[in-house]
């Protein structure tokens, strides 16, 4: 039984889950990870990474498209969604096998198959039904993620209604398109099958798109989609579906009218809830509430020598949010001394087309909070980076707090927005006043002056604008 019995077992091989890991090994622990399907979980085999990978053949078709904007000339441009899926699937695994990799350089023991506390210290795991293994830890960290929400009535087929899933894998890109909920998901998949040539509407419960977003900037952002040709419903809810042979009628509800719109293809995108279930809680003082897992900044549950990380544990639901999380609760428990997570820190990234990024609080946030706030604003077309690069649209956003200078939050549409966005993260996480980021030099010619300038403008002292 002794090589049964580890120091830290991990329930899931997610990004919160195998970096857990590898820094749990790093610190001395005799550590192992259960896993029932891929090493690197949803994000890597199933979202971030093979979406991306997606968006990224998007960008390059739009591109091909519009060779005249940049002095150059393309005939026949087309593409083969076979390949486009192709290579986005050859990035995950290529991923994948790199996280395998990681485990064994850093001798942390994979298990396969699926986990099932059974009370405080202890796991049972089962393969395809069958008990595998009975195993111990001192501490059990439970990183199992979460999965697609399902809405009564708008249930996934996986032929005519599909998931993030079925969306990342088409056999053919279908003509028209209807994605239901506007986050993160939602809209990235609206815009990489606008890219490729489908019809797509987009309908939102909430009166603004990407609802997590600064009002401005997503307002920016929908005028931007509606312009490529996206249909976009606020405001709105699908109150039905009827699935045909090779299509589907939906009926959209804005409170006022009711329409009926018919696609060839629905994506769900209605947000995501955690694998709680058949996990064995029961067996412990484990709490769940709402889908989730209730744990403090430091991953603890209220059984003692039991935590959760990532999805599982409650939004954001983004992958380096589970990974800093994952650090935190197993410096945590090694007797160091880690600062609890501030999720207010925490940036968001949608790589939709124009992307859109931020950091903490949104302008109408801050004023809720009781700040007398200063606001500026830096728009693309006074850039000259961007006008170089054909990207004169976007803006940057930045909120500071009138009495301290304190960086409150961070706003951003347009071209590489979603790399530029560490720069403001980096500036709260240093509590860095708007007199320290004035005084910082950009440089020329880089997007990353916007930064500069949407500060300077803050304070009355904007330069290209």
């Amino acid at each position: 039984m002794a090589d049964n019995a580890f120091d830290v077992i991990i329930i899931g091989s997610g990004p919160g889950g195998y970096v857990t890991a590898i820094r749990s090994a790093q610190l001395g622990f005799k550590t192992a990870v259960v896993e029932e399907k891929h090493l690197g979980g949803i994000c890597l085999n199933w979202g971030c990474i093979p979406t991306k990978a997606l968006l990224r053949s998007a960008e390059v078709y739009h591109l091909m498209q519009h060779p005249g904007d940049y002095g150059l000339s393309a005939e026949k441009v087309s593409y083969d969604p076979a390949a486009v899926v192709k290579r986005s699937r050859n990035v995950a695994g290529q991923l994948n096998r790199g996280v395998a990799h990681l485990m064994k350089k850093n001798k942390v023991t994979v298990i396969d198959g699926r986990a099932r506390l059974d009370g405080p210290g202890k796991i049972i795991v089962a393969k395809d039904g069958k008990e595998q293994g009975r195993y111990s830890a001192k501490h059990i960290i439970l990183a199992t993620g979460a999965r697609p929400r399902v809405l009564p009535g708008l249930e996934p087929d996986q032929k005519l209604v599909w998931t993030y899933f079925e969306a990342m894998v088409p056999e053919k890109i279908p003509a028209s398109l209807l994605v239901i909920g506007s986050g993160a998901i939602g809209i990235e998949f609206a815009s990489f099958y606008r890219t490729m040539g489908a019809e797509v509407t987009v309908v939102e419960v909430l009166p603004q798109i990407l609802p997590a977003e600064d009002a401005e900037i997503a307002a920016h952002a929908r005028k931007r989609f509606e312009k490529q040709g996206i249909k976009i419903f606020t405001s709105a809810k699908v109150a039905s579906l009827k699935k045909g042979q090779d299509s589907v009628t939906a009926v959209v509800d804005d409170g006022k009218t009711r329409q009926e719109i018919t696609v060839d293809r629905v994506i769900s995108a209605v947000g995501v809830v955690g694998n709680v279930e058949d996990i064995g809680l029961e067996t412990t003082k484990v709490k769940a509430e709402r889908g989730i897992i209730v744990a403090d900044g430091f991953g603890r549950t209220a059984e003692p020598g039991i935590y959760a990380i990532g999805d599982v544990a409650g939004p954001p639901m983004l992958a380096h949010k589970a990974e800093h999380e994952g650090v935190i609760c197993i410096e945590k428990i090694a007797g160091l001394d880690p600062h609890p997570l501030d999720k207010l820190k925490i940036p968001g990234c949608t790589y939709c087309y124009p992307q859109v990024a931020s950091v903490g609080l949104t302008e109408a946030k801050a004023k809720e909070a009781g700040y007398e706030i200063r606001v500026g604003r830096f728009p693309f077309i006074g850039n000259g980076k961007a006008i170089a690069l054909g990207e004169p649209e976007g803006l940057v956003k930045t909120i500071f707090d009138k009495a301290t200078g304190q960086l409150l939050g961070a706003h951003m549409v347009g071209a590489e927005v979603t790399e530029l966005i560490q720069g403001f993260v980096i500036a709260m996480t240093l509590e860095t006043t708007e007199e320290e980021l004035m005084h910082t030099v950009f440089p020329h010619p880089t997007l990353s002056e916007m930064m500069h300038e949407s500060v300077l403008d803050a304070y009355g002292r904007v330069i290209h604008m």
